[in-house]
């Protein structure tokens, strides 16, 4: 499709918000419940969820077997537990009149994302007319988590120290090892079909405002991009919330692992504050990518290189030594039993993908897998 440039977009001005606050979004699988394949049932999902109250928001995504649910402003990750229980009970009690249900994991084992259809919303439509046949691809399941920065340049100096920890982010929630009923040897499968997008990988290294409007300016000039929107970074600056998102979660099987994962981004964000314990440097990217591939290809039992040092160890180690690290920061969040749980499922190398592929080894049918990972996300066990 070709775009036509009419006016330039501008950069719109980034938002004060208080440091350290959190927002959690979490992309959610609808199944039915005779084979467990995907369901498109998000508008009536949200008509049913219209009549509960619950913090924040529930919407539709890309395609109609999808809804995503997103907490409000918290400043602890108490309140984040808290309101995505609230939504996700409710979510549950909607699928149960529909005889449908709601599942974690980054990707749905063995739907065909040919069978998708795009949810009808405008966006939705324009991309799909953009992108063809990866919009219906993009029926994958990502956690988002916000962290709120009180300046422009702060923001852009947390983004870049959050980026040295992206393959600890990837190992922690990877729960896609599944595409299409055959399992990909990746922990993480589903960043695969993000890094297919023109827009995908790294925010550019500027730690000033001013010049990432620059970088803005240009690429609006030239018409590829013009929103902040367009941008599927792995982490990307929010302006309009005055936050920084990191794009990179898998979705996990359960509301509390994607609570300790938001605590984890929230001790880090308080280290790098308090501390300030390095200054990133356009170098630190220079082993971006090949520790993102370990990350999403190895889980757990990735090798990380150490940006500043290139001392090569293993990824689960470097996250065990870093939960030690911020240990106290953790804990003055209230986040420390979950930074601790976090660490010590790194030793173990025990993620929802390892979950996943042991409860598949046992079951023999995916189908089984996916029923077992609906009482996961609401809150019992099979």
């Amino acid at each position: 499709m070709a775009d036509t440039l009419t006016d330039t977009p501008t950069l719109e001005p980034f938002r004060q918000s208080a440091a350290l606050s959190l927002g959690v979004e979490l992309e959610l699988q609808l199944v039915n419940t005779h084979d467990f394949d995907l369901a498109p049932y998000a508008d009536e999902m949200l008509h049913l969820m219209a009549r509960h109250k619950v913090p924040g928001s529930v919407v539709p995504e890309m395609t109609s077997s999808m809804i995503e649910i997103s907490t409000g402003v918290c400043t602890s990750i108490a309140q984040v537990l808290e309101q995505l229980t609230v939504t996700r009970d409710a979510l549950v009690q909607c699928a149960d009149k529909l005889n449908i249900a709601v599942v974690g994991g980054g990707t749905h084992p063995f739907q065909q994302w040919h069978e998708q259809r795009i949810y009808d919303r405008p966006r939705f439509r324009q991309l799909s007319e953009l992108y063809g046949y990866l919009s219906k691809q993009f029926t994958i399941f990502g956690q988002h988590v916000h962290i709120g920065c009180p300046a422009a340049d702060a923001a852009l100096l947390m983004l870049h120290r959050m980026s040295r920890y992206i393959p600890h982010f990837i190992a922690l929630s990877a729960s896609s090892p599944y595409v299409q009923g055959q399992d990909t040897q990746f922990d993480s499968a589903r960043l695969n079909s993000v890094f297919a997008f023109p827009m995908s990988g790294r925010a550019p290294f500027t730690l000033s405002w001013d010049q990432f409007g620059e970088f803005f300016a240009k690429t609006t000039r030239t018409g590829v991009v013009k929103s902040m929107k367009d941008f599927y970074w792995d982490i990307r600056p929010k302006p309009e919330y005055g936050t920084v998102e990191i794009r990179v979660f898998d979705t996990p099987l359960t509301v509390e692992r994607a609570t300790a994962l938001a605590g984890f981004v929230q001790a880090l964000g308080a280290w790098f504050l308090e501390e300030q314990p390095f200054m990133p440097q356009e170098d630190d990217y220079m082993v971006y990518t090949y520790n993102r591939f370990q990350a999403c290809r190895f889980g757990l039992e990735a090798v990380y290189v150490e940006p500043a040092t290139g001392e090569h160890m293993p990824l689960r180690e470097h996250i065990v030594q870093t939960a030690e690290r911020i240990r106290g920061h953790a804990e003055a969040l209230g986040a420390g039993q979950e930074v601790a749980m976090l660490a010590e499922d790194a030793f173990a190398a025990r993620n929802d993908a390892r979950w996943l592929r042991e409860t598949q080894a046992r079951e023999r049918l995916l189908a089984e897998v996916v029923r077992q990972a609906s009482l996961r996300f609401r809150g019992r066990r099979a």
